[in-house]
């Protein structure tokens, strides 16, 4: 049956903020213990009251959107595990820029889906719930882009811009509400942010859009054409960074950012305040752009607009100091900055290592710094950063995330991956967690015994089965119960379930699961018990096919060889009867002392018998006195017919 997804239920703990009570706490895997107590003022160790409630910290994994994201990025992870190191550091490089824009799009189609669902849901508490998992993907991913280009891909200067620029493009979404409420209107040229719009669109170089709309200004307004004209030519003649060098590329930036000076300074737009507040952006005026604050959004947009109009040809070394007086500048009077500030600042100094810090510390989701980390480590970015416990940075990441997912019903599955690729102490952290699996379906089971038998977990696999033919025979089904416990190879398991299908044999007549008995093969050797058992059936089977006597001699070997319980003597004797009445002698004259030898010494020994005391109170004693005389008649009768036969046969 489909093991359905459930939201984790709210709880209210007892005992917080009354000044009498403390809460005590212990971690478990996925949640956290707690409890309240009442300390003295001298005495730590005074009882609980008796309160407890668990606390979940995995409620992203309950989402239905972000199962999804942990379903395919766990792909993509196996994937980059398994591929072979290229014989080029070029193509490996262009692999793991692969990888990394892989991981991206899932980001991007959780973020569409999980604003589809936001939308959609009439339950506000569960709409603002969704709105900040929205936050965090966006945040994820904006940090993961950043990332991407300043650690993955190592960006030249000239490249690096180009890059910074489409990050940029990619997150600031202001500057697009503002084109369609814009275009929308009736009349975009007389809206009271049509020059924004082209102010945003040039802070963003996206000039061929500023372009056009500079182009139906010049159009409609004959006293403006002239300085449309000028602005036009200025957009279209700024240089773009591709294929040509280094120097080249500076030497065009330079003559275009003259030309644009002497425009400014002859006053070619002083008659419209909106083109010259754009000349002066093109040639980085800080205060101008300071002034469209409202366009820019954020200091890291306005980071990259400065460097496009002052420093195009900035290197991944330089950025920091520019990011940092950025910053400031931009959030100046402000008290604080934000925790996804400090992620991106730190980015910019490239400290990969604080940038984990910070966004483990910022959010409890392990998913962006697991799966980042272990990118970045096949960059080799991490070969030298060794942790305290043993552990290297990636690997301690990937254990966590992967004990997180082992805390969910259906996810644990994705975790074992996980551990497989941990080196170092995946193994052991694969076997703690497939130990404590609740096993609470049979699929489940043999999902988890499957995953122990492939990696030889052969301790794991006995407690598995061991828990689950427990489960089978509180439950009483006995042949589950066996066929786990053979698995199990525990003989002293698989003994007990054999008296148990002994003794529902004895009270029922017929055997259960006879497919599981019939099919013992060579797993009847595991215990003595078993043996019996399925040689037992293999007596039954004989009888029916009316082998006589390939039965007749089965049965006294069960007896006299001993692996039959003493207590089930006399279901065997009184198994042999029918045989003992047949018209042809089955049984031979010392084949008939044997059994009569058996039969003394059921009746004489001090048996503890196979049935329960309630079961014995209610037999009657004269019906077993009766079977027992039956038995002696007819051994007596058998005797003197083999006896008669075999002296016969000599003459």
């Amino acid at each position: 049956m489909e093991e359905l997804d459930e939201q984790p239920a709210d709880t209210i703990v007892n005992g917080l903020g009354r000044p009498d009570t403390h809460i005590g706490f212990d971690w478990g895997p996925g949640e956290l213990l707690l409890y309240e107590t009442r300390y003295p003022a001298k005495d730590l160790h005074f009882p609980t009251t008796g309160h407890l409630a668990f606390i979940r910290d995995d409620e992203e994994l309950y989402s239905p959107v972000l199962r999804k994201l942990f379903n395919e990025s766990h792909g993509i992870f196996v994937g980059l595990q398994r591929s072979e190191e290229a014989a080029s550091s070029r193509s490996r490089k262009a692999q793991l820029v692969l990888v990394s824009k892989n991981y991206r799009s899932l980001l991007q189609a959780c973020m569409q889906e999980m604003h589809k669902v936001a939308s959609y849901s009439r339950d506000g508490k569960q709409s603002a719930k969704y709105s900040e998992l929205l936050s965090i993907l966006s945040a994820m991913e904006l940090c993961w882009n950043l990332c991407e280009i300043l650690f993955i891909e190592a960006a030249t200067a000239g490249s690096l811009l180009v890059l910074l620029l489409d990050w940029i493009r990619l997150h600031a979404s202001d500057i697009d509400r503002i084109a369609e409420e814009v275009l929308q209107s009736e009349s975009p040229l007389q809206h009271d942010r049509f020059w924004d719009l082209i102010t945003g669109y040039v802070l963003q170089a996206r000039m061929d859009d500023a372009r056009q709309l500079l182009a139906k200004q010049a159009a409609a307004s004959a006293s403006t054409r002239n300085m449309c004209r000028v602005l036009d030519d200025l957009l279209k003649k700024m240089p773009k960074f591709s294929s040509q060098t280094l120097t080249e590329f500076e030497l065009k930036w330079q003559h275009w950012r003259e030309e644009c000076e002497r425009h400014l300074q002859c006053g070619t737009f002083s008659s419209s305040p909106e083109m010259e507040t754009i000349c002066k952006v093109l040639l980085g005026a800080e205060d101008i752009m300071l002034e469209k604050k409202d366009l820019l959004g954020t200091w890291y947009h306005f980071l990259v607009s400065q460097l496009l109009f002052t420093h195009p040809t900035v290197t991944l070394t330089e950025i920091h100091s520019y990011a940092q007086s950025c910053l400031d500048i931009f959030n100046a009077g402000e008290s604080s900055s934000e925790p996804l500030d400090n992620i991106l600042l730190v980015a910019f100094e490239l400290d990969i290592h604080q940038v984990i810090k910070e966004f483990s510390i910022g959010t409890n989701n392990w998913w962006f710094v697991a799966h980042l980390t272990d990118l970045l480590d096949h960059c080799q970015l991490f070969q030298s950063h060794n942790l305290y416990f043993g552990s290297n940075m990636r690997e301690h990441l990937l254990l966590e995330y992967a004990s997180g997912l082992f805390s969910h019903h259906s996810l644990w599955q994705l975790g074992v991956d996980y551990l497989d690729h941990c080196p170092e102490l995946g193994r052991v952290y694969l076997e703690l967690h497939m130990e404590r699996i609740p096993l609470s379906t049979e699929k489940k089971a043999l999902k988890a015994l499957r995953i122990c038998e492939e990696r030889q977990m052969t301790e794991q696999v006995r407690s598995i089965c061991k828990s689950m033919a427990m489960q089978a025979m509180r439950n009483r089904r006995l042949g589950s119960a066996l066929s786990w416990s053979i698995r199990a190879k525990d003989a002293a398991f698989a003994t007990l379930i054999s008296d148990r299908f002994l003794k529902d044999y004895c009270e029922r007549g017929r055997f259960s699961d006879l497919d599981l008995i019939d099919n013992l093969g060579s797993a009847m050797l595991l215990s003595d018990r078993l043996t019996f058992l399925g040689k037992y059936r293999e007596f039954h089977r004989m009888y029916y096919d009316q082998q006589f006597e390939e039965a007749a001699c089965l049965l006294l070997s069960l007896m006299t060889a001993r692996i039959a319980p003493c207590s089930f003597w006399l279901t065997l004797l009184l198994d042999a009867l029918p045989l003992l009445e047949q018209q042809q002698v089955i049984f031979s004259a010392e084949q008939t002392y044997q059994l009569m030898s058996c039969l003394e010494e059921r009746t004489t020994a001090k048996l503890e018998p196979l049935h329960s005391e309630e079961n014995l109170k209610a037999q009657d004693t004269s019906i077993e006195h009766t079977k027992l005389e039956m038995l002696r008649l007819a051994l007596a009768r058998n005797l003197a017919r083999a006896i008669v036969k075999e002296g016969t046969a000599q003459v």
